[in-house]
């Protein structure tokens, strides 16, 4: 067994002050040999100039030590901030146009135009947001304006078409602290998976035609958290009002019930009458989003749930309701949205329709019958694309979408949309570039089986119908290529 005890040696001022100096020297002389300076050499027979001299290569030494920290410092910090720099770059994203800022106020907008080119025989007739083919054309004009002043916030946004204009978003709120939002005006309804339910599209899907997403309406609104929780809960005294358009009561961005001059025999012919319709009244929304964090998919699923009366004019009242089951999945780019949805108006068969299969809805200065009972399906798939190594291009998202409006009545053909397209962004730049084919919907050509012009004349013709939300008498499938070109201010 080995006994061995370390201890601990001392040694006397002398001795410390002798090997001091010898290492010293030692130095030195080390220091001579490398740097080749024959002074040490010859200053090693005088011990006096050979310590002055140790000491001043220490003092060079110790600041060239204290130098070369501080370089280190001055790099590791550079290397931060460059990090840092590069991180809230790559948060906000592509470069935005300047806004204009007044005190609390952002003012910006917009202007889009459309390239049409689709089935549209002899131009046709009969709505369209953008042109009826082969041209360029207007799609809108727009004022935005975002107040922020502490916790209050607002927005507000007019549009102007061709022919007509509208307010689209109008309305005051609240940030509270717990990260929650109160919306006070004309707001966006709490209903689908997100803002234009599951499409990325120009063209949106079937349920924005039939007012079920990218909806405005006049109310209040509260929007908040609770842990993996997302909570909507609004109440809408009524729909937004009627701008300013040649239509009765149409002249608005979202889909709702309307008051319209129109009429239809019980055979589908399509007359005039005195102003009839319904009017959205007292609607309640509750939307719940849960978002499951801890998958290899990030994946949103959701309920939405709708209710609210109808106030008919030169009709009886009524009422509808929509409920819908939603879901998001993203996985690094990829984005998956789809959404299943059974809506229904109840309204009775004594109005100018003379049935309660369909009644009249309304948007872009133009309303048409639309059917009170349905189911839509719908689903997006879409994949974003960050350009890094373009210097024109930001990025690029490519889609694939389809919908369908499926009727309870049996008469009634259904209504299906598939749209194949990619979004496009630089800067200020926003451009759409869509191939729709629809079998039902109006802003999707107008030809009818035996190559000629819808004629609106008879909601049950295939010829003199329409390709539409409702009855839909043209089932013909057309096609619609378009090209939305946005600049954004």
């Amino acid at each position: 067994m080995n006994d061995y005890e370390p201890r601990t040696l001392s040694a006397t001022p002398n001795c410390q002050r002798t090997a001091h100096r010898r290492a010293r020297m030692l130095l030195a002389l080390s220091l001579a040999s490398l740097a080749g300076a024959p002074q040490l050499a010859t200053a090693a027979s005088d011990p006096a100039a050979l310590e002055r001299r140790i000491l001043e290569l220490q003092r060079q030494l110790d600041q060239a030590q204290a130098e070369l920290a501080v370089a280190k410092a001055e790099t590791l910090s550079a290397t931060e901030k460059a990090e840092v720099a590069e991180a809230e770059l790559a948060k906000a994203g592509s470069p935005q146009a300047d806004k204009i800022t007044v005190g609390p106020v952002t003012i910006g907008g917009a202007i889009r135009a459309n390239y049409i080119l689709g089935s549209y025989p002899g131009g046709g007739s009969g709505p369209s947001r953008g042109g009826n083919g082969g041209n360029f054309a207007l799609d809108t004009f727009r004022i935005n304006m975002d107040l922020k002043y502490e916790q209050l916030v607002g927005k507000l946004e007019y549009r102007w078409y061709d022919g007509y204009n509208f307010l689209h978003t109008g309305w005051l709120g609240w940030d509270f602290d717990d990260g929650s939002q109160l919306q006070v005006g004309v707001n966006r309804v709490p209903f689908g998976p997100g803002p234009y339910g599951v499409s990325q599209s120009w063209f949106f899907d079937q349920h924005y035609y039939v007012g079920l997403s990218d909806d405005m309406d006049l109310g209040v609104k509260y929007v908040t958290s609770l842990g993996n929780w997302d909570l909507d809960f609004a109440y809408y005294l009524r729909s937004e009002w009627n701008g300013n358009g040649t239509s009765q009561d149409s002249t608005r961005y979202g889909y709702d019930a309307v008051v319209w001059e129109g009429a239809v025999a019980p055979d589908g012919t399509v007359g005039s009458a005195p102003p009839n319709g319904y009017e959205e009244r007292n609607q309640f929304n509750l939307r719940a989003i849960y978002n499951f964090d801890q998958s290899v998919v990030d994946t949103a699923l959701g309920v939405s749930l709708q209710y609210g009366e109808l106030k008919g004019r030169r009709n009886d009242n009524g009422h509808h309701w929509a409920a819908s089951v939603h879901m998001t999945n993203s996985w690094n780019n990829w984005l998956l949205a789809s959404q299943l949805t059974r809506y229904q108006y109840d309204i009775d068969d004594n109005n100018a329709l003379n049935t309660d299969a369909l009644f009249p809805m309304g948007a872009y200065d133009f309303a048409w019958p639309v059917a009170t009972d349905a189911w839509l399906p719908a689903i997006s798939l879409s994949y974003l694309y960050e350009t890094n190594r373009i210097p024109w291009l930001d990025s690029v998202r490519p889609y694939v979408e389809y919908s369908s409006i499926i009727k309870e009545d049996s008469s009634f053909n259904d209504s299906q949309l598939v749209t194949l397209g990619a979004a496009w962004a630089r800067g200020g730049w926003y451009i759409y570039t869509d191939l729709a084919f629809s079998d039902g919907n109006y802003f999707v050509g107008n030809e009818t089986e035996d190559g000629t012009a819808e004629g609106y004349s008879n909601l049950f013709s295939p010829t003199g119908g329409v390709g539409d939300f409702g009855a839909n008498g043209n089932n013909h499938w057309n096609y619609r290529f378009n090209i939305n070109f946005g600049y954004y201010f």
